[in-house]
Formats: structure tokens, sequence, C-alpha cells
């Protein structure tokens, strides 16, 4: 469906100010459907996300300053995260035997499992991102890109 029909609005001041607002929109839409396949696995977009740099760099630990750098949301608390993943039995977290001050966050068999069932869900699957061809994704890529490069 076209921005104009999801968001009744016919008319915007230029092309640059639809792209904006349908950029926001879909980011918006994109998350809501990921959340939602997300849901019978009991973790959200940013457990998700810190489950999946943990596994990346398993079996070394990460500390909370590395999962902050490679998040892909940037306002989430990653500690808070971690505590509920840690309750959920997902990872766990060990103050760094070399520096007392930092902690080491792993994650757990039972977290690689998890993720493991959620693999099938990577790259946006069941989200309406695989409505694109691979040269299309690729073009969105480009211009994504370029849009951060200021």
């Amino acid at each position: 469906m076209k921005i104009e029909e999801e968001i009744k609005q016919s008319v915007f001041k230029s092309e640059y100010q639809k792209a904006y607002i349908n950029v926001v929109y879909t980011s918006g839409y994109l998350q809501q459907a990921q959340s939602t396949l997300f849901k019978p696995f009991g973790v959200t977009l940013p457990q998700y996300n810190i489950l999946r740099i943990l596994r990346g760099q398993y079996p070394k630990p990460a500390t909370i300053s590395l999962l902050i750098e490679r998040m892909l949301d940037k306002t989430s608390n990653a500690s808070r995260i971690v505590d509920k993943l840690e309750a959920k039995g997902l990872v766990t977290r060990k103050q760094c035997p070399s520096d007392r001050r930092t902690v080491d966050v792993l994650i757990t068999e039972k977290g690689l499992q998890l993720l493991e069932q959620m693999d099938s869900l990577e790259g946006g699957k069941g989200t309406g991102i695989t409505n694109l061809s691979e040269d299309e994704a690729a073009q969105l890529n480009l211009l994504l890109d370029k849009i951060r490069n200021k």
C-alpha cells in the first residue's frame, strides 16, 4: 500500500518530506512485524539483537560497552536488557578477571538454542522485506547507506 493511503495524506511539501515520512513509517512497520514474530519466543527486538551479537562473539564474552557499540538501537539500555536475558537463563554475567570494573557477558547454551530456533526469521522473513527482489534489496541498501553519509 502506498504511504499516501497508509497515513491518509495525499499531498506532501516535497519528495524529500514524503521519502522521510515513508522511511520512518516503514521502520515502525518492520519493527512491529518483527515484534509479532518474536513474541512466541519470549524476546524483544533489543534482546534478540544482543543475543545475536553474543552469538557472533561466542565462545568469547562481550563487555556491556561492546554490546552498546554494536546494538542496532543506540537508545536501548544494554545493562537492563542483559539483566532480563540473564533472568531468562539466556546469558551469564561475570566480573572480568583482568579488569574488575568490567563485566563479561556470555550467551548460554539455552540462548544459542533459542537463536537456532529463530534463525528462520533472520533477514526480515515474514515482515514484507522479502517482497523485494535481491537487486531491489541491494539498491535499497545503497540508498539507505547514502542517507547516513552526512
